[in-house]
Formats: C-alpha cells, structure tokens, sequence
C-alpha cells in the first residue's frame, strides 16, 4: 500500500510517496521533527542523511544547503527507491542517495552534519558503527546529531568518543549534538579514539598511512 504525506517543514512545503515498508509511511516521524525543530541548516554545509528512509532529512537539507551538497543513503533498497523518487518530486533531483549499510559505501569524510534517527529499539550495534564511523567521517567543528527514546547509552558513547555532548528533551525525546572539536595531546581526542572498535582503529591506521 502506498502512501502521500504533504507537510510543511521550517517553512518549506514537501510532498512524500512512501508505501507500508517503510518506517513511519503515513506520517513524518515525530523523532525526526524533534531533530530537525533542533538543526539549523547552513549554505554550503555538507550534510549526510545516516538511514535516510524516504529522504525526509535529506531532502529538506538540500533546500538550504544545496542539492551538491547533501547525501542520503540507507541499507534499504526500497528506501532508496523512494528517497530518489521524492528528490524528484521536491525539486532536488541532483541529492546523492546510495543504498549502503551505514557508511559501508559512503566515500565522503568531510561533512560537517551528520543526522540520524537510529533503530534503537533493536540492539546498539547499528548506532555504534553510527558514531563511530561518523566521529571519522566529520570535519574539525562538524556536528553529529541523533534523536532516540534512550538516553543513557547515547549519552554515555557519544561523551566517549566526541568528548562531550548536548542534550535537548523535545516532545519525549532526546535529540543529541555532538561536536569534533581539535585537540590537542592527552585531550578527550585521544581518550575518544580509544574507545573505537579495534576495526575502526585499524581503518584510522591504514587511512594515515
């Protein structure tokens, strides 16, 4: 079954196809208002939409900072299709959408947003690669921002590994930000980088080689 969702959006009229598969299809989810009632989209901010469904995010974030500008991507094919046939009809067609489990086949490590609504009534593992991964992926002074239901885990892995985050409660749920900073020796930097998966650290070790 298929569905339309026409909304508004920080002043901006956006019109979605979904169908029942996917997450949230016949409204936009309340979650991902929360988050975007707490970002503020800059010209020229290179943003990625981290599971991006239908493209609800994404394609808001090219309406202000250019469609060259933002990617989506989620580990769905059928959220892809979608996410393509709503940048279309949105007017911003040129949106990079890739289907990738996480950041799998995402090449960029330059964003200076990284927005996602995680699964997180399943395990923590998909939200662990999240940060993780995007700590690596962010420029000096990008931002990560995560809504969820849970409080504790994410505040604790995001503290570890970024140093430090905000926390906003915004109609019962919880929206993180959470900055790269540049460190210096012994600084939370470094204490973060040893809480990456041995993996991760790995990867880091290769890409300075």
């Amino acid at each position: 079954m298929t569905f339309t969702i026409s909304t508004t959006i920080k002043e901006i009229s956006l019109n979605f196809q979904t169908e029942s598969s996917l997450f949230s299809p016949k409204n936009i989810d309340s979650g991902t208002l929360a988050m975007l009632s707490a970002v503020d989209f800059l010209p020229n901010d290179k943003v990625l939409d981290l599971g991006c469904g239908y493209g609800v995010v994404g394609i808001l974030a090219a309406k202000f900072a250019g469609e060259d500008n933002v990617v989506l991507c989620d580990s769905s094919e059928t959220a892809v299709k979608y996410a393509k046939l709503n940048a279309e009809t949105n007017l911003v067609p040129e949106i990079d959408i890739i289907q990738s489990n996480g950041f799998e086949h995402i090449s960029d490590n330059n964003f200076t947003l990284i927005l996602s609504n995680p699964p997180y009534h399943t395990d923590f593992s998909v939200a662990k690669h999240f940060i993780e991964e995007g700590f690596q992926r962010l420029a000096i002074g990008g931002r990560m921002v995560m809504v969820t239901k849970r409080l504790d885990w994410y505040k604790n892995k995001l503290t570890a590994i970024f140093g430090g985050v905000r926390i906003q409660e915004i109609d019962g749920y919880y929206v993180f930000t959470a900055e790269k900073r540049k460190q210096s020796k012994g600084s939370p930097k470094q204490k973060a980088k040893s809480c990456l998966s041995k993996k991760l650290q790995r990867k880091q070790k290769n890409r300075c080689l």
